[in-house]
């Protein structure tokens, strides 16, 4: 179950209750507030408060307040303009907070955004739910034989049956030891901050994470990127259905020049350049390694 029978009262407490507010407020979010989004089998991400909405950025940009005689499509091009030119402070002006609960080997990956502030639920002081992540038939895939840090072709047959009984094998044979351990019926117990080292990565925990515009849009080209691994990517793309809402204008330019825009070297660039004379390029007299002309080529291609 993504969200427990409590965490669910809570939410319905909170949105029944609402009240009257000065600040800015954004409709699209208003609508995401304390929402529970599924993601994978047992997680979810949900928004527990925001600051700020595209006019906080164009605000911060301008150092005025109020929308004076500017229109929308002068906020639109204004926003444009800062996503093009990276300039970073004005998204800082919005924050949000999520409650998020995903499997701890996404959280590994996840934590590596060092530019938000997170709590995350303790299993010293807590015993963690027994809730692992165990992919679909189809998300077992075999090492990519090009990239060492991704995926191949799927499993099939007897493989993929076999692997998906070792994973639900194994998560319920460490959880039962877990539980074992930490019991004082008749014996002292092992400390919770000890039986928990015993627990496999795709077990489930939960934190807040608040973060600012500008970084969450770091966070979100790298992991809503077809490139990333898919258990962290499906979080990220929830996340991205609840931004583009809160800051449309301020997403649409991400999604233009970040998600949807490609960086390119001198040297690529010059190639680029060489290509619209007619001439004739190769990898050989790019200069570039194998590796960097196939991603060039992979732009340029589509």
């Amino acid at each position: 179950m993504p969200v427990t029978p409590d965490q669910q009262a809570e939410i319905d407490a909170l949105r029944g209750e609402p009240k009257q507010t000065l600040r800015a407020v954004s409709e699209g979010m208003e609508a995401h507030l304390y929402k529970a989004a599924p993601v994978l089998d047992h997680g979810f991400v949900r928004v527990i408060d925001y600051m700020g909405d595209d006019a906080a950025i164009c605000q911060a940009a301008r150092v005025s307040y109020g929308k004076g005689t500017k229109s929308v499509s002068n906020d639109a091009g204004l926003i444009r303009y800062l996503m093009r030119h990276w300039h970073s402070t004005p998204f800082e002006m919005c924050e949000v907070k999520f409650h998020v609960k995903l499997p701890v080997f996404v959280a590994r990956q996840w934590i590596r955004h060092r530019t938000a502030n997170v709590n995350e639920y303790s299993a010293r002081y807590s015993i963690l739910d027994r809730e692992f992540y165990i992919p679909r038939a189809e998300d077992l895939a075999a090492q990519s034989t090009v990239n060492n840090q991704g995926r191949g072709e799927a499993l099939t047959g007897e493989e993929a049956a076999r692997v998906l009984e070792y994973l639900k094998g194994d998560a319920a044979r460490c959880y039962d030891h877990y539980e074992e351990m930490i019991s004082d019926e008749g014996q002292q117990g092992l400390a919770r901050e000890l039986a928990r080292m015993n627990l496999p990565a795709n077990i489930y925990t939960q934190w807040y994470w608040k973060v600012d515009l500008h970084n969450l849009f770091h966070f979100l080209r790298l992991r809503a990127d077809a490139h990333a691994q898919y258990e962290i990517r499906v979080y990220a793309e929830a996340i991205c259905d609840m931004v583009k809402d809160w800051v449309p204008a301020a997403y649409g330019a991400f999604e233009d020049y970040r998600m949807g825009g490609a960086n390119l070297s001198g040297r690529q660039l010059e190639c680029i350049r060489k290509m619209l004379k007619g001439e004739e390029v190769t990898q050989e007299s790019s200069g570039m390694s194998k590796g960097e002309w196939r991603e060039f080529m992979g732009v340029i291609e589509g």
